[in-house]
C-alpha cells in the first residue's frame, strides 16, 4: 500500500525557486520540498551566468528595466518588470547572507556583461553561479528543522479537490510517483507551490537536464489552470557542439566579455544581423546562426575568446574551459564550436503579481510560471532574478494565510487495482523520440504554417497511443514524462499558430512582420477542442478512484 504524507506547504521542484521559497517559510510552517531527483538534476544548478541586478551606481533600474522591455519585445508587463528589478538589489544581499560567495574585485561585486544588457549587472560565482547557489540554499534546507526533503520524486497529478466531489475548486497537495519503489504516494497539503522548471526536453536538442519535461505546466493545465506565451522558446546560441559533450552550455557571459562568433573561415558575421554584433540579445544570436548554418551547410559555428589572456579566460570561465579540455579543445588557442539549443520556456502557468495561479491555494514561481517579466525573449540573468523575487512573494502571501482555518478531506489513495506493467517500454521510448525530433523539425528556431500543422497532425496521432498506455499500464517515470511532454508540446503548437506575426522568439517565415499591437497569447483549459486531456478522462482506470 503506497504512503501518505502530511504538510503544511508541498513545494514541487528542488531548484533556485524551490529552495528559496522553502527557507522564507520555514520559520512559519512546516514545509516538503520535492526533487525529481537530486540537486544536481534541476537546471537552477546548471546555470552558469549569474543574476542580472543593478549594484553599480553608474547602472540604473531604468536602464535594466529598458534593456528587460526591449529583449521583451513589446511583451512584457511594465509595472511587474520594474517591481523585480527595484528588489534585485536586495535579494543579492539575502543570496549573501544565506552564504553565497560571488565573485568580488576591490572589495566590490564583480559584475558581468552578457547579451542585450547596456551595462555590467550580472553577479556570478565564476561561471557556475547556479551550482553554487543551489549547494548553499540544498545545505541550509537540510539544516532547517522544518523543511523536509524527499528526492527521487515525480508529481504525477495535482489533487483538485473539485474533483473529488462536493468540494471547492482548490488545490490539497499532489499524487507522487516515488522512483525508487515504483509506487504512488499520496503529499497532502494545505498549499502548493510549483517550481518545476520548464520545458525544454520537448526539443531534440537542449541545454537543458533530463528533468525539463514540463510537468508543472502540464499538471497545471490539467487541473484548471491558464497558459500563456508558450510559443515563445529561447533557444540558447551557444552550446558546446561535440559527440561527447551532452547538454553543456557556453555562458552568454564569453560574448560578454569580449568573445566574436566565427564561421569556419573565421568571418565574423553578427554585424551583418544587428548592430550590437556579438552582443544582441539571444534571439537575434539564434536565428543568425541558424541562418548562417543553414546557408553555409554547416554543423556549427565557433565562438572564440582565445584573443584573451589564459589567465583572464581561467579565473573567469574555469568550469567551460576544463570541460573543452576534457574534449580536446583548448580555448585559449582555438576557437569553442557551437550551435543553438532550446533553452528557455518563457511562457508558463498565469499567475498574479503572488504567484498566484487560477486554482485556489496553487502557486506557481520560476520557470514554469508567466508573471510578465520576459514578454517575447528573456533578458539573461533575469531568470534566476525572476525565481528569487516570486519565491519570496509567494512566500509573503502564503504566510499571510497560514492562520486561517483550513479543512482537507480525506484524500484518496491511487488506484492501480485495474491496470499492469508494461510490456512495451521500447514503445514509449520510440514516442519521445518521435516527439522530441519533429518538435526540432517543425517547431523550432524558425517556424511556418505548414511546419505548425505537420506538428499538430503528429501529435494528434501520439496522443491516442500515449492515451492508451496511460489508461492501461502502471505508471512509470518514462510514461509520466511523455504523457506532461505531449501536453506541453500541443500547447506551445496552438500557441504559436494563434500567433499570426513574427515577434521576439517566435519567427514564422509566413508572418514576418510584427504586428503594431501586441497581445499576450492566453490558452483556457477546454478552449482547444478536448485536444488535451482535462483532469480525468472518464475512462481513467489509472489514478484515483471517485467512487
Amino acid at each position: 500500500m503506497s504512503q501518505r504524507f502530511a504538510t503544511d506547504i508541498l513545494i514541487i521542484g528542488g531548484g533556485a525557486a524551490g529552495l528559496s521559497a522553502a527557507l522564507h517559510l520555514a520559520a512559519h510552517s512546516r514545509v516538503t520540498v520535492l526533487c525529481k531527483g537530486d540537486i544536481t538534476s534541476g537546471s537552477s544548478h546548471w546555470a552558469q551566468g549569474g543574476i542580472a541586478a543593478v549594484t553599480d551606481p553608474e547602472d540604473s533600474f531604468d536602464a535594466h528595466m529598458r534593456d528587460t522591455l526591449e529583449a521583451g519585445a513589446g511583451l512584457c508587463d511594465a509595472d511587474v518588470v520594474r517591481n523585480i528589478i527595484e528588489c534585485a538589489p536586495e535579494i543579492i544581499q539575502q543570496l549573501s547572507s544565506w552564504g553565497v560567495n560571488f565573485d568580488q574585485e576591490d572589495n566590490l561585486l564583480h559584475l558581468t556583461r552578457e547579451g542585450g544588457h547596456s551595462h555590467r549587472r550580472v553577479a556570478h560565482v565564476a561561471d557556475a553561479t547556479g551550482k553554487a547557489v543551489t549547494r548553499t540554499l540544498t545545505d541550509r534546507a537540510l539544516d532547517h528543522p522544518n523543511i523536509e526533503l524527499f528526492n527521487d520524486r515525480v508529481a504525477i497529478d495535482l489533487i483538485n479537490l473539485s474533483k473529488l466531489g462536493r468540494y471547492p475548486r482548490r488545490c490539497a497537495g499532489a499524487y507522487v510517483l516515488n522512483r525508487t519503489t515504483g509506487r504512488v504516494e499520496v503529499f497532502q497539503s494545505r498549499f502548493v507551490i510549483l517550481a518545476t522548471g520548464g520545458a525544454s526536453k520537448v526539443y531534440l536538442y537542449t541545454s537543458n537536464p533530463d528533468s525539463s519535461t514540463g510537468d508543472g505546466i502540464a499538471m497545471a493545465w490539467r487541473a484548471g489552470c491558464r497558459v500563456a506565451n508558450m510559443e515563445f522558446n529561447q533557444f540558447h546560441p551557444t552550446c558546446l557542439y561535440h559527440p561527447h559533450a551532452g547538454s553543456f552550455l557556453i555562458s552568454e557571459a564569453v560574448r560578454g566579455e569580449g568573445g566574436f562568433l566565427r564561421l569556419s573561415n573565421g568571418d565574423r558575421f553578427m554585424q551583418r544581423f544587428d548592430q550590437r554584433g556579438d552582443l544582441a540579445p539571444r534571439d537575434i544570436v539564434a536565428r543568425a546562426i541558424d541562418h548562417e548554418m543553414k546557408r553555409t551547410g554547416a554543423e556549427c559555428v565557433y565562438l572564440d575568446i582565445s584573443h584573451r589572456s589564459r589567465d583572464f579566460i581561467y579565473s573567469h570561465f574555469p568550469n567551460i574551459a576544463e570541460r573543452c579540455q576534457e574534449l580536446g579543445i583548448d580555448i585559449t588557442k582555438v576557437p569553442i564550436p557551437v550551435v543553438p539549443a532550446a533553452h528557455y520556456t518563457c511562457g508558463g502557468v498565469v499567475v498574479d503579481e503572488e504567484g498566484r495561479t487560477d486554482l485556489a491555494n496553487l502557486y506557481a514561481i520560476g520557470e514554469v510560471s508567466c508573471t510578465g517579466l520576459h514578454g517575447a525573449n528573456r533578458l539573461a540573468s533575469n531568470s534566476l532574478l525572476e525565481c528569487f523575487a516570486y519565491a519570496k512573494k509567494a512566500a509573503d502571501k502564503i504566510i499571510s494565510q497560514l492562520d486561517r482555518p483550513f479543512d482537507v478531506p480525506y484524500i484518496p489513495r491511487w488506484d492501480e487495482s485495474q491496470v499492469t506493467d508494461s510490456d512495451e517500454s521500447v514503445l514509449i521510448a520510440h514516442n519521445w523520440e518521435e516527439l522530441r525530433r519533429f518538435m526540432w523539425d517543425f517547431v523550432g528556431i524558425v517556424r511556418t504554417n505548414k511546419r505548425l500543422q505537420r506538428a499538430q497532425h503528429r501529435i494528434n496521432l501520439l496522443r491516442q497511443e500515449i492515451n492508451e498506455y496511460y489508461t492501461n499500464y502502471r505508471v512509470t517515470n518514462d510514461l509520466i514524462e511523455l504523457r506532461n511532454l505531449l501536453h506541453v508540446a500541443d500547447l506551445i503548437v496552438q500557441s504559436a499558430m494563434k500567433r499570426q506575426e513574427s515577434r521576439g522568439l517566435h519567427f514564422n517565415l509566413d508572418y514576418p512582420e510584427s504586428d503594431q499591437r501586441a497581445a499576450d497569447t492566453i490558452l483556457f483549459p477546454g478552449s482547444l477542442d478536448d485536444r488535451v486531456m482535462i483532469g480525468l478522462p472518464k475512462t481513467q482506470r489509472n489514478g484515483f478512484s471517485l467512487s
